[in-house]
């Protein structure tokens, strides 16, 4: 799924001045209900890139070792799995998320001060959680660390405006 930010989609790009109202980017908004959203795992904004950053000469992760990570991570799920129904994170029901995804205190702390000021919902919570399992496995981690709770918690809905 994707979607502008605004009617016009130019609110925040650095190039184009965005002209809708507030209320405009918000019923905008509000044509996508909370509980579909709810049900979306990650948001990405993809900002404008300009030439120079598209052309610089930086050492970047190759097609074929983002290819490799992403095979062991599944390889690892399908390993974890052996013997359910289930073949990935995201098939996780609530009871397998509390088995399967193991969380350190420190991740377990931001988790509830994130589920407190951000008032999440319980869907919310074991969504977070499967993410949060799937960036641990891209790093080959059995638990669930602080900055995989942090890094998933990123891919959340935000309010534009």
């Amino acid at each position: 799924m994707a979607t502008q930010v605004c009617p016009s989609g130019y609110y925040g790009d650095p190039f184009k001045e965005c002209k809708c109202s507030p209320g405009e980017i918000s019923r905008y908004h509000k044509r996508i209900s909370g509980p579909l959203l709810d049900r979306i795992d990650i948001f990405i904004d993809v900002p404008h890139i300009d030439y120079e950053k598209l052309t610089e000469d930086k050492p970047v992760e190759s097609s074929e070792e983002v290819r490799e990570r992403v095979k062991t991570a599944h390889e690892l799920q399908v390993n974890r799995f052996q013997g359910t129904k289930l073949t990935s994170n995201a098939d996780m029901t609530p009871k397998e998320v509390k088995e399967f995804c193991a969380v350190e205190s420190t991740a377990q702390s931001l988790l509830r001060t994130a589920m407190k000021q951000l008032h999440l919902t319980a869907r919310a919570f074991h969504r977070i959680l499967k993410v949060s399992r799937t960036i641990a496995d891209l790093e080959n981690s059995d638990i669930i660390k602080v900055y995989h709770i942090a890094e998933a918690l990123q891919y959340r809905h935000k309010e534009a405006v």
